[in-house]
């Protein structure tokens, strides 16, 4: 088998989303690998966040605590600088899908398929992401503010910005799944091209580094939008 067989075999193992089970109402619902896996990912972080949030205390914290809250605090830091006060309430939305993409992005480490690989599951992201987007513009303008809103800044650019509602949401999805499958294939090849003992680094690079980025790129562009609309 040539080195252009195994990668395309590979990349279409990878592709593939298997139904793990279906669930017996209306006909049978089938239950994609990346929905099981967006399962366990949020089980692990409710656990961790139960863990995390006991005992705190209002007077003398513990050294967890303090860490904690340094960590929230800096994280409503920086998405208070990218879309401003006004945009406070959906900060923890930002931060809770900035964690599900970091995680999600990392668990192939430990032997599960990344949810972030089915394009299903990036979709899902960027209509959540652009819902909540639109939203902020008409609960901060009013309806009727944020419809002649489409009309600026002259009526004949209307057909585009209605457009561009469509095409935001498509942009996300297809950076963020572009990307993690990029990071993908450039692996494979590396793999398949060099000693075994190479790739190390590359995976630190694409495995790791590459799928932090690629959650950041996600809330940072989510964000860049919202402030947009609610400005």
């Amino acid at each position: 088998m040539s080195i252009t067989e195994e990668l395309a075999e590979k990349l279409l193992e990878e592709l593939n989303c298997e139904t793990v089970f279906t669930i017996p109402i209306f006909g049978g619902i089938p239950v994609a690998e990346s929905v099981v896996v967006t399962w366990i990912i949020m089980v692990a972080l409710v656990l961790l966040s139960i863990i995390l949030v006991r005992n705190l205390k209002v007077e003398n914290p513990g050294r967890k605590q303090q860490v904690l809250e340094m960590a929230i605090g800096g994280l409503y830091n920086f998405f208070e600088g990218l879309i401003g006060e006004e945009g406070r309430r959906y900060i923890p939305y930002l931060i809770s899908v900035a964690i599900y993409i970091g995680v999600a992005n990392l668990i192939g480490l430990i032997g599960f398929k990344p949810p972030t690989k089915d394009l299903n599951a990036t979709a899902a992201l960027a209509i959540m992401s652009i819902v909540l987007i639109e939203y902020s513009g008409v609960h901060k303008k009013g309806g009727k503010e944020f419809l002649k809103s489409l009309a600026e800044p002259m009526p004949m650019l209307l057909p585009m910005n209605i457009l561009e509602l469509f095409i935001r949401p498509l942009s996300l999805c297809m950076r963020l799944f572009g990307n993690v499958l990029g990071a993908f294939v450039v692996m494979e090849l590396i793999k398949l091209v060099v000693a075994p003992i190479i790739p190390i680094p590359f995976s630190m690079y694409f495995d790791i580094f590459d799928g932090l980025i690629q959650a950041y790129v996600f809330v940072f562009l989510t964000s860049l939008f919202m402030r947009e609309a609610l400005e």
